[in-house]
């Protein structure tokens, strides 16, 4: 089977993408694979060294705050959806996946003018602009929550499928994962996401000289790339510790996230559900620049489950967030039984619907 990928910007939308191609690899000897994607994004990056091909195109997303800008993006939208018309055309996949972001628009236009069947999925219970956009064009729409499906026009070609988790976070195992990194003490991660947050980083660096003093616990903190280097900077004057590691990019997540005994992060779609697959114990710290507010409704959700704190950016400090923090670490009982109901509310199928999805679309070509 042949299959074209599109999702672009984050890792919200890429890794995705890589995940659903790793899986129809492992299920089809036959399998190839080309990506579409922009020059901005992690793409660049991650679809590589996924060992996949990639294709770029020019696209940006609308400025709801500046309508005037959006004349030139309707521009670029229209060389974009000609762009992937030659790409499906010279590709000839057998269907197309999109996982969202601003690239998946041209990509779902330009499959419905080839005939090509094309899926995309929305992560989040409230559907992006883009997913509303391109639900028209696409054979399915698949979905992660039951109640997404009432928020489309489209009902007809919704399909709950919950939200493809890397197979390797599936595989991945606490035990085996701090032996091979060598971690015998309580461990903590930390991501604001693929590009950072600056208001976690701030945080956690006006935490380093508490966590320093105390000791008893390693660290690992993903600033995000465009971050990394301010982090640093801050950093220094703290001084060194060997228990603690700031890097601009996690590059093995599931190997470090399967190791963790708390993880603190934002409470995207694809991370909460990853957490939720490994049964961590986490702090989500919801982003506040989202639509309609969807990434502290996931937060609650957990929350109200017993399977995760939630610290909003408003009652975010680093006296805060340490405190939570050591009160985690230090309460066994707690944090067994947030992994237990972490691992009730996981769905972990997805990867397995959405290939039956493909094979349909490849079927009906």
């Amino acid at each position: 089977m042949r299959v074209l990928f599109a999702g672009g910007g984050t890792g919200g939308h890429i890794n995705p993408a890589i995940s659903i191609a790793d899986y129809a690899r492992s299920r089809d000897k036959d399998f190839e694979a080309l990506f579409i994607g922009t020059k901005k994004g992690l793409e660049t990056k991650l679809v590589p060294k996924a060992g996949y091909e990639i294709e770029y195109i020019e696209i940006e997303g609308f400025d709801r705050r500046h309508l005037l800008r959006n004349f030139g993006v309707l521009k670029k939208l229209a060389k974009a959806r000609s762009d992937c018309r030659r790409i499906i055309r010279e590709f000839k996949p057998d269907c197309i996946v999109c996982t969202g972001g601003y690239v998946s628009g041209p990509v779902t236009m330009a499959a419905y003018k080839e005939k090509v069947g094309a899926l995309i999925h929305e992560q989040n219970v409230y559907p992006g602009l883009t997913v509303k956009g391109s639900e028209k064009y696409v054979s399915y729409v698949a979905v992660s929550f039951d109640e997404t499906v009432n928020l489309l026009k489209h009902r007809e070609k919704c399909v709950v499928t919950g939200n493809p988790i890397r197979t390797e976070i599936l595989k991945a195992d606490k035990e085996t994962a701090r032996k091979k990194l060598g971690i015998d003490m309580p461990f903590v991660l930390i991501f604001g996401g693929s590009l950072g947050a600056d208001r976690i980083n701030e945080t956690v660096v006006g935490m380093l000289p508490e966590l320093k003093k105390n000791g008893g616990i390693k660290l690992l903190f993903g600033t995000g790339e465009r971050n990394y280097e301010k982090v640093m900077t801050a950093a220094k004057s703290v001084g060194a510790d060997s228990n603690i590691e700031i890097t601009p990019y996690i590059d093995n997540m599931a190997e470090v996230m399967a190791a963790a005994d708390v993880v603190v992060a934002r409470s995207g779609a694809i991370t909460v559900s990853e957490i939720a697959a490994l049964g961590k114990p986490s702090i989500l710290i919801p982003s506040p620049n989202v639509v309609r507010n969807h990434q502290e409704q996931n937060a609650r959700e957990f929350e109200r489950l017993g399977a995760a704190e939630v610290i909003t950016e408003a009652e975010l400090s680093p006296e805060v967030l340490y405190k939570r923090i050591h009160d985690m670490i230090t309460d066994p009982k707690k944090l067994a039984s947030m992994s237990e109901n972490l691992k009730k509310a996981a769905k972990t199928d997805a990867l397995e619907k959405l290939y039956e999805l493909m094979l349909k679309m490849a079927e009906q070509k």
